[in-house]
């Protein structure tokens, strides 16, 4: 029997690359390479960077869906269709949307997909494949690893992904994470990631843990922390502020060879951290001050805020443009908000009639970098707003004054990553803009399931 996996783009214009920017290795396809069962031939397709050969013979398609590329994975699940292939769909998409995403799949998976996938690769050999299976939640309590063979031949971004656990203990009103996996945060055993990073070590110089927020439960980040010490590696990742009230939490952080974390701040408005449900700390001094412990520490910061709250101003975009540059950030994203099905976000804005789309993500005439909703600022404000100060966020000055903070280029590879990954995301800000969603040059239509 012969898989093919694909993860689609989020959309492609005719003649023009894909960001580079979001061209890193997929750990979704190689967990899913990892527990399909060793009697299956299978081949990886990166719509992102390549063209998908549909004509090549295969017995079965599962194509991962997020909301952002599911206009994509409707296409390419058309293109196999039309060519009497079965198509299985799964992911984040699939899970809060199940719905919608069946209409264009043989068979959909929700949930993860762990303890059923080989239940699903042998319903299809004996021709009893069901339209739906329900995954399972997983406890993440097995030596699995992934399976990064099917990354050969793929020139991904340099950074390697691990996963020490999936879940987040907070419900951000935005976020679609608690939904997904049902406000449960389950960990990998740590001597499993020790021993995966000891095959990876010699081949990588930074690694990237993808968990939503790896120190959620801050005692059994310690104890993977202590573990990560003797291996002398180069990590980073995902936590939430709290991580500056702890300071033998930070100091194990940074023996364990961090180099930075990504933090949501959102907002500088306690109003707003308030109605998002994310104000552990809420006021502009007191992040200020974490900025400052975290920075002592020597770890570097890559910041998000998100614009489009009631209670934003055209003034709050300058006011967060020099908070980030006045602390010397190594790197911030400055968004939009977007309403992502299955949040609390995106329910209320459609009990309060305020989506601009009945479905922003299939829609024609929705461009990446739109705000999808009605919003008490104009529009168009914010999302030219928000280009404007990730652009100035970016700029040679901007880039000159932050690199004051040596915290910000205090190792040869730290500095190379500083201007590498300034100059990459100043470039990045035009690219994004007015991306599509989809294949500008899909013929369609689109070709649902029987």
């Amino acid at each position: 029997m012969k898989l093919t996996l694909i993860l689609p783009a989020v959309g492609k214009e005719p003649g023009k690359k894909y960001l580079r920017a979001w061209q890193m290795e997929p750990l979704q396809i190689a967990q899913m390479a990892a527990i399909t069962p060793d009697d299956v031939e299978i081949n990886f397709w990166d719509d992102r960077m390549e063209d998908i050969p549909y004509d090549e013979p295969t017995d079965l398609v599962a194509i991962s869906v997020e909301t952002y590329t599911a206009k994509r994975a409707y296409q390419i699940a058309s293109e196999y269709r039309s060519r009497n292939i079965t198509v299985i769909m799964g992911g984040f998409h699939a899970t809060l949307c199940p719905d919608e995403v069946a209409e264009y799949a043989e068979c959909l998976v929700t949930g993860e997909a762990e303890n059923i996938w080989k239940d699903v690769i042998n319903d299809f050999k004996e021709g009893r494949l069901k339209k739906l299976y329900n995954g399972s939640i997983c406890k993440m309590n097995t030596p699995l690893v992934p399976d990064r063979s099917v990354y050969n031949g793929k020139d991904y971004v340099d950074i390697t992904l691990l996963e020490a656990g999936r879940g987040c203990r907070f419900n951000c009103e935005f976020c679609s994470i608690h939904e997904f996996f049902k406000g449960n945060h389950n960990y990998r055993p740590i001597d499993v990631i020790v021993d995966e990073i000891k095959t990876l070590k010699d081949k990588t110089k930074l690694f990237f843990f993808v968990d939503d927020n790896i120190i959620s439960d801050q005692n059994q980040a310690i104890e993977l922390f202590k573990a990560l010490i003797p291996l002398k590696i180069k990590w980073v990742g995902q936590a939430d502020i709290l991580v500056s009230k702890n300071a033998e939490l930070l100091d194990v952080m940074v023996q364990s060879g961090c180099q930075g974390v990504l933090i949501g701040f959102e907002s500088l408005s306690p109003y707003n951290l308030k109605k998002m449900q994310k104000s552990m700390i809420s006021s502009k001094e007191k992040m200020t001050e974490a900025i400052n412990t975290i920075h002592k520490k020597g770890l570097r910061i890559y910041a998000t805020f998100l614009f489009g709250y009631d209670e934003d101003t055209e003034e709050d975009f300058d006011t967060v443009l020099n908070f980030c540059v006045d602390n010397k950030l190594f790197m911030v994203g400055f968004n939009h908000l977007t309403p992502f099905p299955g949040t609390q976000l995106y329910e209320r804005l459609k009990k309060e009639d305020r989506l601009t789309y009945d479905k922003w993500w299939l829609s024609d005439k929705y461009t990446y970098g739109v705000v999808p909703f009605k919003s008490k600022l104009d529009s168009e404000k914010i999302e030219n707003e928000c280009r404007r100060i990730r652009r100035k966020f970016y700029g040679f000055n901007s880039l000159l004054y932050r690199l004051s903070n040596i915290t910000n280029i205090n190792s040869l590879l730290m500095f190379g990553m500083y201007v590498s990954i300034n100059t990459l995301l100043r470039k990045d800000t035009s690219q994004r803009e007015l991306f599509p969603m989809g294949d500008q040059s899909f013929k369609g239509p689109l070709i649902k399931a029987k």
